[in-house]
């Protein structure tokens, strides 16, 4: 005898809403013949389903095409991807979607819209050994679906500022941090990103302690974000912006040329060990 489905609750949870649409679409439709034709495993497909999973950023679009219902689950997912995130976090993402030019300073990690899937993996195993695979792997989905947004057309000028501490401290043993710090390179002077390196021979500054990420919306609006190790902060009030937008302008007048700081990537993935080690 089959498994009773699970017992969706639609009216209080988008995730459970994505999946009770994606079951009633699909109809008598096996989930077998759906993966064929969206390309997902089957068992991918029956955890997102269940709500169990996260939808990935590829499938809502696939959906809309096998059952021909106008973008409803590229909408769902828009919703669905926020729940993951507590409240303080869903106004910053929002603003994310509607800038025109990104730029952010880092002083401990590689920041989430240039992160790769394993780097951003091992950074929330590190921040959290208790969470299940499914809770990781639901925090993966949405970091990726965040840089998926970002590509969209027309896409936003990002410029990234990353303290040397960045690039030296590892997550997920060398094999990862290589892949990391190949993927910083790249992004390091292209038509619409930059890496700056902050050295730790600069010394002292005005944003230590914390993260800081500068947004100008498309309609003008600018904003900045503060974030900590548990908390963020949305700051929208003039004076605070062009604060905190001169700290930024006086960093990045002091860190590495993006050339300079590709060399001095390169030089720190030259140096990890070829071994694999947690």
């Amino acid at each position: 005898m089959p498994a009773r489905p699970r017992t969706l609750t639609p009216d209080r949870s988008a995730r459970h809403l994505f999946g009770a649409k994606m079951r009633a679409y699909r109809g008598s439709m096996s989930l077998e013949r759906l993966a064929e034709i969206v390309n997902f495993s089957k068992s991918h497909l029956a955890r997102v389903e269940t709500a169990e999973s996260m939808p990935p950023p590829e499938l809502p679009a696939a959906l809309d095409a096998v059952f021909d219902t106008d973008g409803i689950f590229v909408e769902l997912y828009q919703l669905a991807r926020k729940e993951i995130h507590p409240d303080k976090y869903r106004r910053r993402m929002e603003l994310e979607t509607q800038a025109r030019l990104i730029r952010q300073y880092t002083p401990q990690i590689v920041p989430g819209l240039a992160q790769t899937e394993d780097y951003a993996r091992a950074l929330f195993e590190a921040y959290n050994p208790r969470a299940t695979q499914n809770e990781i792997d639901d925090l993966v989905t949405v970091r990726l679906s965040r840089q998926a947004q970002l590509r969209e057309d027309p896409e936003p000028d990002i410029s990234f500022i990353l303290d040397e501490g960045v690039i030296r401290r590892s997550f997920g043993g060398p094999k990862v941090m290589r892949a990391q710090l190949d993927r910083l390179a790249g992004l390091a002077l292209t038509s619409t990103t930059t890496v700056q390196i902050l050295p730790f021979s600069h010394g002292g500054h005005g944003l230590m302690g914390g993260t800081l990420t500068l947004m100008t919306l498309r309609d003008g609006t600018q904003v900045a974000y503060e974030e900590s190790i548990s908390t963020g902060t949305l700051l929208e009030d003039v004076t605070d912006f062009v604060t905190r937008n001169r700290a930024y302008d006086l960093l990045s007048a002091s860190a590495m040329s993006p050339a300079d700081s590709v060399a001095f990537i390169r030089s720190v993935m030259e140096a990890l060990p070829d071994d694999y080690q947690r």
